[in-house]
Formats: structure tokens, sequence, C-alpha cells
């Protein structure tokens, strides 16, 4: 009776073994079957479309920078202390402005002008009243 007890104690452990492996094969079969046999990966149902277009189809037209209006400019001169020759110039009325070139000078000019005839008269005014202009310059 013992060995008998024991026989079944086995064939239920074999069953339970058989049991679980055809489990096993079973959840493998499920997961794995269907990557095998199916050739594209499925999609996630939306496609998306691009269209490059060509350089004549090109819709794009770059904006350019607005073209800055010309300024121009009469040197005056350059000058280690130019409050008189800025005191002139505001009394003549002629627009003007400084900028410092080295340690002890400032250069003055005459300007910004917006037509080329306005710093040529510019110049002229700036002769009569006894500076040396430099030339008319673009700013």
């Amino acid at each position: 009776m013992a060995q008998e007890q024991q026989n079944v104690e086995t064939l239920k452990r074999r069953g339970r073994r058989r049991l679980v492996g055809a489990l096993a094969l079973v959840l493998a079969a499920v997961i794995v079957l269907p990557m095998v046999f199916d050739p594209e990966p499925r999609g996630t149902g939306s496609t998306v479309n691009v269209r490059i277009p060509g350089e004549d189809e090109t819709p794009f037209a770059p904006k350019l920078p607005a073209k800055k209006s010309e300024e121009y400019v009469v040197q005056v001169g350059a000058f280690a202390n130019p409050q008189a020759v800025l005191a002139q110039l505001d009394s003549a009325k002629i627009p003007h402005y400084t900028e410092k070139i080295q340690s002890n000078l400032t250069r003055v000019r005459a300007g910004p002008f917006a037509t080329r005839e306005a710093a040529q008269k510019a110049h002229e005014q700036l002769k009569s009243l006894g500076f040396e202009p430099g030339a008319v310059a673009q700013k």
C-alpha cells in the first residue's frame, strides 16, 4: 500500500508538470506565433504624408531686411577740447555729434543728413564758418 501511495504521488507530480509545461507552450504559441507570421508590424492607424516641394514649387519667399535710408555725414575735425566748435555749430544750427577716438581726442561730425545734397550744403556752410571739413561720406 505504501508503494501504491508513492506511485499515485509520482503520477500526480508528473501530471502537474505536464499541465504546467502544456500551459507554457500554449502561452508561448499565443504570444510568439503572431509575431512570427505577421510580416509587417501594426501601425498606429494614422499615416503621415510628407511632401518636399521642388525648388520651383517653393511657396516660401524670404523677407529681405528693409533697406535703410542712406545717411550722410561731414567730418568737421578732431579736437582735444571740442566745446568751442560745438558752440559754433549750435549757433549755426548745423546738426552734429561727437565720437571719442583716443584718450584725449574727440571727433566732431556734422550730420547725419538724409540726402547728399543736404550734406553738401552743410559742407559749404562749414567752409564759410572757417572750418576745413572732410568730404561728404555715408554714415
